[in-house]
């Protein structure tokens, strides 16, 4: 059934919880779109990460993330569902519990490394508290963070909270690093370390990149030079392409707005690299993202 089709339904017969599978109230659905793939506890891995990791990386966000979301007036929730074949990730709000539910069949996946899951889980708390635009809802107010600007939240603020005081040099020496990822962030950040964190988090954006292109069985690779070229006519809100998707978790990376400035759900400058602010760097690709202030 259509997530509109669920929606109404919710929206006409719920007085229960809605599933952690399902779409979220306000439409959206999961980190990708809703696929059949299913990686059992039981299959045989040649890449993804172990439960241990998982719970490790959970453990990481959660720990920075549950004061803040209380901040905003939520209970940040959670679910680790190891043992769960789904290929997904989603984002609801039931009242005041936030939930993010994390499923082992995405963590087992090939493509997956730790600090792609970790990218995840904070594109998932990005639609709770990630800011404009807002993905818009037929049925009730619009809480969550649009799919594009989840992406960007996540490298933007999320990643560089949680990474903050990791010994960042020494986790991407040990990576096999794209030039045009290193020599953009080496030309946008001046310290050492946000050079680091900044490379850290594009790498994190490519695992996540490979898996949707996994997901659609395409031949064509993402790679940090070969930005989408294509340009909205207005803000879209559902999952953008996969190679567009790259280049939002590689702007999010490159901004120098600091990781301490929160964006806001009023505001799509706020907290941001944005045009309006005198930014070049940084900003959310055209290819999703249709600036309404100048």
């Amino acid at each position: 059934m259509k997530c509109f089709k669920q929606g109404l339904l919710f929206a006409t017969l719920v007085a229960a919880t809605v599933p952690s599978m399902a779409c979220t109230p306000d439409g959206s659905e999961g980190f990708v779109p809703e696929n059949n793939l299913r990686i059992s506890v039981n299959q045989k891995r040649v890449g993804g990460i172990s439960e241990e990791t998982f719970n490790k990386v959970i453990d990481e966000v959660e720990t920075v993330y549950a004061p803040i979301v209380a901040n905003y007036g939520g209970d940040l929730l959670v679910e680790r569902n190891w043992t769960d074949g789904t290929v997904n990730a989603y984002a609801q709000q039931l009242g005041k519990t936030w939930k993010v539910s994390m499923f082992g069949g995405l963590a087992r996946h090939e493509t997956i490394t730790a600090d792609g899951f970790a990218l995840v889980v904070c594109h998932e708390i990005g639609h709770h508290i990630g800011g404009a635009p807002r993905k818009v809802s037929p049925w009730s107010s619009p809480w969550a963070s649009n799919e594009g600007q989840a992406d960007y939240f996540a490298n933007l603020k999320c990643l560089r909270k949680v990474w903050n005081n990791d010994n960042n040099a020494a986790v991407v020496a040990k990576m096999e690093v794209p030039k045009t990822l290193s020599e953009a962030c080496g030309r946008q950040h001046v310290w050492n370390s946000d050079v680091a964190l900044c490379i850290r988090g594009g790498m994190a954006g490519m695992s996540v990149s490979k898996l949707f292109q996994a997901l659609r069985n395409a031949t064509v690779e993402p790679k940090f030079d070969t930005p989408d070229s294509r340009i909205v006519s207005k803000t879209d809100d559902n999952h953008p392409a996969y190679q567009c998707r790259l280049d939002t978790y590689f702007q999010g990376s490159l901004c120098t707005a600091s990781m301490n400035e929160d964006v806001t759900a009023s505001s799509e400058v706020t907290g941001t690299c944005h045009a309006s602010l005198g930014y070049s760097k940084g900003l959310r690709p055209l290819c999703w993202f249709k600036p309404s202030v100048e």
